[in-house]
């Protein structure tokens, strides 16, 4: 048993702390709202995230920082990555000794373009003894209704990663895989949030499976072709954290992405569509990145280029569909053997 600290109490924050206290430890969710940590440690429940999900007395509600830190080894930090900084930042005052960061948020930062790994290991300096990411297809939702679910971790030390593989691993259900590839497990959780808004809009718009289907498709072989260019095993987008998590995030109404790119389909803008949702929509500061690192590195990305200029450059989502269909003649083959071929 442990005593672990999860930053971030929105709803995949609190999955993985209910799935912790399933495994018998004690679990301190931090969150940054007085109201919600009211609510969690006297009512057991977090109705904003997860409305009807009962919250066992194994997890305690903290609104102090430092006080939620104290003592901890383990910190799963799962607050939106545009937060990630300055959260850090503050819990780096409040240490007295190194911890293992678990990062669970799905993301790559505009302008930096760094992976979460990168930001933790970059803001704890001194302060961070090991950075392990966890990824896969895995609603909340459906994580607190005890429903099965694996996902695969990766870290630098895969001596941590199989740490943070016992202590998260529940044999009803929640599996963990263990994947050395850390590069391949963050950018495939990260860029699946783009296909996911342009699976919305395709739905958004009316179009059905044949078009949802070619999107998750290519989908894939454009996270591949910059999940390669920037160092990543091929292999990996195969599996949980690849084409797992995309066809999970592009296929269900879970999926706050699918959701945000449906209203845009639907033809709501930008801003409402965001002020509707009331949760972080990942996928569109990803997009600014993914579209920023692509042109850097002469990858080649025409769905994320064409959800870029509808979500920052005012383009009709019909018009950004019609553009991707009159694209010039392709082998389809040929992404799949310059991904494989030898360097």
């Amino acid at each position: 048993m442990e005593n672990i600290a999860v930053l971030g109490a929105g709803s995949w924050g609190t999955a993985l702390a209910l799935v912790l206290a399933d495994n018998g430890h004690r679990v301190r969710l931090w969150g940054q709202r007085a109201e919600q940590i009211e609510e969690i440690n006297q009512r057991r429940t977090n109705e904003k995230y997860l409305p009807g999900v009962r919250l066992t007395e194994a997890i305690i509600g903290y609104h102090d920082l430092c006080a939620a830190l104290d003592g901890v080894s383990v910190t799963v930090l799962a607050v939106p990555t545009k937060a990630i900084r300055g959260v850090l930042q503050k819990a780096r005052a409040c240490l007295a000794a190194p911890v293992t960061v678990v990062a669970v948020s799905k993301g790559i930062e505009p302008g930096t373009h760094k992976r979460v790994s990168e930001i933790v290991a970059e803001e704890m300096g001194e302060w961070l003894e090991d950075v392990v990411v966890l990824s896969g297809p895995s609603h909340a939702e459906e994580v607190v209704l005890r429903h099965p679910t694996t996902v695969a971790v990766s870290s630098p030390n895969m001596e941590a990663a199989q740490r943070i593989q016992d202590l998260f691993m529940n044999h009803h259900y929640f599996r963990v895989y263990t994947n050395p590839d850390l590069v391949g497990v963050e950018v495939g959780g990260a860029l699946k949030n783009i296909i996911a808004l342009a699976a919305g809009i395709s739905d958004g718009l009316g179009y059905g499976d044949n078009a949802k289907a070619a999107l998750i498709a290519r989908g894939l072989a454009e996270i591949a072709r910059l999940g390669c260019a920037l160092g990543a095993n091929p292999l990996t987008f195969s599996g949980l954290a690849g084409v797992g998590d995309l066809i999970v995030t592009c296929t269900s109404t879970h999926s706050r992405n699918w959701r945000a790119g449906y209203m845009l389909g639907q033809g709501k803008k930008l801003d409402e569509v965001l002020e509707s949702m009331g949760m972080v929509v990942e996928g569109v500061r990803t997009t600014k990145a993914a579209y920023e690192l692509a042109g850097e590195l002469g990858v080649k990305m025409p769905i994320t280029e064409a959800l870029y200029e509808v979500l920052f450059e005012g383009k009709e989502p019909k018009e950004a569909v019609d553009s991707l269909m009159a694209r010039g003649k392709k082998q389809e083959m040929d992404d799949v053997i310059n991904i494989f071929a030898e360097p």
